[in-house]
């Protein structure tokens, strides 16, 4: 393994939301040095914000050291429910192929998640924060990309040019600026119900660990309500608010508090923190301009049923982060940068789609969507146990990982062929494109090691048994980047892999450096050409 890496070339993010912090993150777990610029003058934690985790982002962040804690300090829950007018309609669980030591879910304050993130980057030498620096202008050429940046509170200060080899920008839902410079749009639709947003502590006896989904409850007639526990006895509360709905004459007239007091009864409270939003629905027409990486809500705005916001900016910034990386220590090709558009524009695409749905069910635009809903709705209150009504039912499809089976990277497999989308609250089974089962190996030695950690050090393959390893190890050889090989009898005594996976005795499975499978292949050769295909790398010439 080589690198051609130049340590005072470093690479640039733009924002220190959770998104960018994730990606200055994982940019320095591959040892690339980072600068990170945000406008603000300093750290401004606000209220509860995107506040629902999924298992896999957790994962990721538990790559970069701080996973496990905000797991252990968010609330678990494992149970969303949906009821209409009072009356329970059905309760969604979560399904696990592999045995992931996190929660399908937790519920955790984005102030508390980026106070947990902002301590494992003041922690690490190799990132570098600059807070009040707005860019002004973004200049690149063939080498390289400088933003040019105004310092001090509102861009009242001398003007500083910061150059490296990319960046990655996450500048959340004020991007407009930095899209514009270079020449991203963002074409989509703003919708014209608002919502109410409260943190409230308080006591709700036996809704701690449950997601509960109101349609048309007596105390929000004709709209929804969505309440979420959090933790410190707290519960983010989401109402649906006509357009015109004034929050400050509310609260002034205590309507508000009438408000809350039909959810929480006579208990006493405190409100944490509230706000009125619209939702949007948009994205941009490329994610990747030349150096330059468009990650997050600066990329994709989505309506937060089914929490895609954030649970899909941080596999951007992952994506975006090993690209960099490997094109900056020269293990990759620069082209592998462009995939980075191919896989995550595809993913908020996807998402767009499934909360676009979600959307149309909760605020239909016409008389005829209303007959339709409330069909629905009467249709699954009289009868809770019939599927195919409560498959129209929607109250959001949760957040899940996107599945690269369409990217350029991925090598199909007519043995393991993507099966679709599977049911809600269920992995996918395991294929080319798909996330790794969150499952376990045994190393020599006896220590126990996620398959997805070895597969975030590079790239990684697991050998069946009638597969020759060490052929399969010297056909790799040539990677450029860190590179694991294992054969799978030895690291899966008990076979648990193997069933996770669905792997046969003659099989290679290859792993990205995102831990998505990238290969199942049954030659040497063949493993080293998906090897070669899934980091954008140039397979050496043969005679």
């Amino acid at each position: 393994m080589t690198s051609t890496l130049d340590p005072n070339v470093p690479a640039i993010v733009l924002g220190c939301g959770p998104v960018g912090q994730t990606a200055a993150l994982c940019l320095a777990a591959w040892g690339v040095p980072v600068v990170m610029l945000d406008a603000r003058p300093e750290r401004d934690p606000i209220g509860s914000k995107a506040l629902c985790q999924q298992r896999d982002v957790l994962d990721v962040w538990d790559h970069v050291g701080a996973g496990r804690q905000i797991a252990d300090e968010g609330v678990t829950w494992t149970r969303a429910v949906t009821l209409y007018q009072g009356q329970e309609l059905f309760t969604q669980g979560f399904v696990d192929r592999g045995r992931s030591p996190f929660p399908p879910f937790v519920n955790i304050g984005q102030n508390r998640t980026e106070e947990l993130l902002d301590e494992q980057i003041r922690a690490n030498p190799l990132i570098t924060e600059k807070w009040g620096h707005t860019v002004e202008a973004v200049e690149q050429d063939a080498d390289s990309i400088t933003l040019v940046c105004r310092v001090g509170t509102h861009g009242s200060g001398e003007t500083v040019r910061i150059t490296g080899a990319y960046v990655i920008a996450a500048p959340g839902n004020k991007g407009h600026l930095t899209r514009e410079m270079v020449g991203m749009t963002f074409e989509g639709t703003t919708f014209d119900d608002q919502f109410l947003i409260c943190d409230i502590r308080t006591t709700l006896p036996g809704w701690e660990l449950e997601r509960r989904f109101y349609f048309d409850p007596e105390w929000n007639p004709g709209r929804q309500v969505l309440i979420h526990p959090c933790p410190d006895s707290t519960y983010r509360i989401d109402w649906q608010v006509p357009p015109n709905y004034d929050l400050a004459s509310e609260e002034a007239s205590g309507a508000l508090d009438t408000r809350i007091r039909k959810i929480v009864g006579d208990a006493d409270y405190e409100i944490v923190w509230k706000s009125v939003y619209r939702f949007h629905a948009r994205q941009v027409d490329q994610m990747v301009a030349g150096r330059f990486l468009m990650a997050g809500d600066g990329a994709h705005l989505v309506a937060p049923f089914g929490a895609r916001g954030l649970n899909s900016g941080v596999p951007d910034a992952e994506n975006a982060a090993w690209k960099v990386a490997f094109v900056m220590h020269g293990w990759a090709d620069p082209s592998l940068i462009a995939t980075y558009h191919d896989e995550r524009h595809a993913a908020a695409a996807e998402n767009l789609d499934v909360t676009a749905a979600t959307m149309r069910f909760l605020v239909p635009q016409n008389d005829a969507e209303w007959a339709q809903r409330r069909e629905i709705l009467e249709a699954a209150k009289a009868d809770p146990t019939d599927l195919a009504v409560r498959a129209q039912v929607n109250s959001g499809r949760m957040a899940e990982p996107f599945w690269y089976v369409d990217s350029p990277l991925t090598t199909p497999s007519a043995d393991h062929p993507f099966q679709g989308r599977p049911p809600k609250g269920e992995d996918p089974v395991a294929a080319p494109g798909v996330i790794a089962p969150d499952v376990e190996v045994t190393l020599a030695g006896g220590d126990r090691v996620r398959i997805r950690a070895l597969a975030r050090q590079g790239v990684l393959v697991l050998v069946g048994a009638d597969l020759d390893t060490a052929a399969v190890a010297d056909a790799l050889a040539g990677l450029r980047c860190p590179t694991t090989v294992l054969p799978l009898a030895e690291v899966d005594p008990d076979g648990e892999v193997a069933q996770a996976l669905g792997a046969r005795p003659d099989e290679a499975w290859v792993f990205r450096p995102d831990a998505h499978i990238a290969a199942v292949v049954t030659s040497a050769p063949d493993a080293a050409a998906a090897a070669y295909r899934a980091v954008g790398a140039t397979a050496p010439a043969t005679a």
